[in-house]
């Protein structure tokens, strides 16, 4: 299952795309992209720097997303985060579950994005 960290922006249809090669099993495809906003609590922003541990970040990540293929036996999984400097409206996190039906993809997808805020070690320095 794809997991990846990166600077640079992504192309969230080609992504998406990419996942789902065609498969003709798969019934539904639910996704989540984050974006950075121009406010944390209630304060300004111009700009976000978003910090991880390298191999920590990915390993968890990879839990997390293994954990959902396997509660909710969907096909595949994608999640693409984005570290280093953001501006508001960047991109900064897209999460992609395909599978037989949209129920399970939709739960997997909620889920995986819950599980990443409270376990994945990305800190958030807004300015």
């Amino acid at each position: 299952m794809p997991v990846r960290i990166q600077t640079r922006d992504f192309d969230a249809g080609a992504e998406i795309a990419a996942l789902r090669r065609d498969n003709p099993k798969v019934g539904a495809v639910a996704s989540f992209i984050g974006v950075c906003r121009d406010a944390n609590d209630g304060t300004a922003v111009t700009k976000m720097t978003l910090e991880h541990y390298p191999g920590m970040t990915e390993k968890a990540l990879e839990k997390i997303a293994a954990e959902a293929q396997r509660r909710w036996k969907v096909m595949d999984v994608l999640v693409v985060h984005r570290v280093g400097e953001l501006k508001p409206t960047d991109q900064v996190v897209l999460v992609v579950v395909a599978g037989s039906h949209r129920g399970e993809a939709f739960a997997a997808c909620q889920w995986l994005i819950d599980e990443m805020k409270k376990l994945v070690p990305i800190w958030k320095k807004p300015v």
